[in-house]
């Protein structure tokens, strides 16, 4: 039998071990780091070269890829602004469940709407959320697009193509703007590490 959605059958339970437990397990802190940018920015590639960079130093990571999320957790999802923005939200609160399981949790996302991300960043907390712009521009994101996404949604195939044929709104105000167009891979993981040390999620001795 099928129990309706009443918020009065919900009791939260609190757990004895807590978030800060698992932190000292890891011997680091949790976070949230959203990568934000056009489709073919860098987003993937940077996120998994800091998990990589992290997981040798022993840190507990996962990366939550855009296209690897919509084939399971968002497969029903469509690329409507309606869908995008349940997609986003899906998404905050399951990175919020890994910040509370202390993991560094990457995200690469376009995420083109700004209020989307802001709702995450409500939903965990400003001290927990690390916003990431990977900023370059669509003629060299066109230039690196080997799945010929771009060229799709130029010829009107692919509908509601960010950066062609849907807006992306850049974040007015994020914690590291990552030029991808000029720096390099390892330029870019060096930032993102450096500002995770800064920000003490991980100890200046594993940089």
């Amino acid at each position: 039998m099928r129990m309706e959605n009443d918020s009065n059958n919900k009791i939260w339970h609190r757990a004895s071990v807590l978030r800060r437990h698992r932190e000292i397990l890891n011997g680091h802190k949790g976070v949230i780091v959203w990568f934000t940018g056009l489709s073919g920015s860098g987003k993937s590639t940077i996120a998994h070269a800091v998990e990589e960079r992290l997981h040798a130093a022993g840190c507990r990571t996962f990366v939550f890829d855009g296209d690897n999320v919509r084939h399971g957790l968002c497969s029903d999802l469509g690329f409507s602004k309606e869908d995008r923005t349940e997609n986003i939200r899906r998404i905050g609160e399951m990175t919020k469940l890994f910040l509370d399981a202390g993991i560094i949790a990457m995200t690469a996302f376009i995420s083109p709407f700004a209020a989307d991300r802001e709702k995450v960043r409500s939903l965990v907390g400003e001290a927990d959320f690390i916003e990431i712009y990977c900023k370059c521009p669509v003629e060299i994101c066109e230039q690196r697009d080997v799945k010929g996404l771009y060229q799709k949604a130029r010829a009107g195939e692919i509908k509601e193509f960010t950066g062609i044929s849907s807006s992306y709104e850049e974040p007015a105000q994020c914690d590291l703007v990552l030029n991808t167009s000029a720096a390099t891979l390892e330029e870019c993981v060096d930032k993102v590490i450096t500002l995770l040390g800064e920000r003490g999620v991980i100890c200046r001795e594993i940089l």
